[in-house]
């Protein structure tokens, strides 16, 4: 996968891509929306059924539909030229920008479709244990806080790092913070 930086222009979704391509995004783009469209459902569920209600009218042309779902995800989370990080990195990680938005603060989607959850697949268990973690707290302060033994705490982050394919403590830090998992959570 080709790391991509989206932008809006003229009220169009446009990608400047790793390769150097500058193109503007179509419903005949199919690739690139399919690729999306899997990231979106996978990653960020909330968003994507947000975002198929929104545009359920427009359901029956399958590439059209998933175009306007792709394009407003975009369009809410990316939406502007910049040279920090690609909006899309070339492992399929997305890095959210916070856009200008007319609705913010008013808007019923945002935190959902604008800003939306990233959904990690952790149990709630194995997330409290991973909030902490990620927070620095050690395994007998996990252990203490959450009434659980040393050995369930080092069971459940065995399973946080299989289920995230990290290995160490500095990978699941930044796989988190790429992933702003607990961006709105707390201890």
């Amino acid at each position: 996968m080709l790391a991509k930086e989206f932008y809006i222009f003229d009220d169009d979704l446009w990608c400047l891509y790793d390769d150097g391509r500058n193109e503007k995004i179509t419903e005949s783009d199919v690739e690139l929306v399919n690729e999306l469209i899997a990231i979106i459902m996978e990653q960020y569920p909330e968003a994507y059924k947000a975002l198929s209600a929104c545009y359920q009218k427009s359901a029956r042309n399958i590439p059209y539909y998933q175009y306007l779902i792709v394009r407003r995800f975009c369009k809410c989370n990316f939406g502007v030229l910049d040279d920090s990080a690609k909006d899309v990195d070339s492992s399929g990680v997305f890095h959210f920008e916070r856009v200008s938005c007319p609705l913010r603060g008013e808007c019923k989607y945002e935190g959902i479709i604008c800003g939306a959850s990233f959904c990690s697949k952790l149990t709630p268990a194995e997330e409290r244990v991973a909030v902490l973690y990620h927070q620095g707290s050690r395994i007998e302060e996990i252990s203490d806080k959450l009434y659980l033994s040393p050995n369930t705490i080092r069971n459940h982050i065995k399973s946080i790092y299989r289920k995230l394919g990290v290995h160490d403590i500095g990978e699941f830090v930044r796989y988190a913070d790429e992933h702003r998992m607990f961006e709105n959570k707390q201890d």
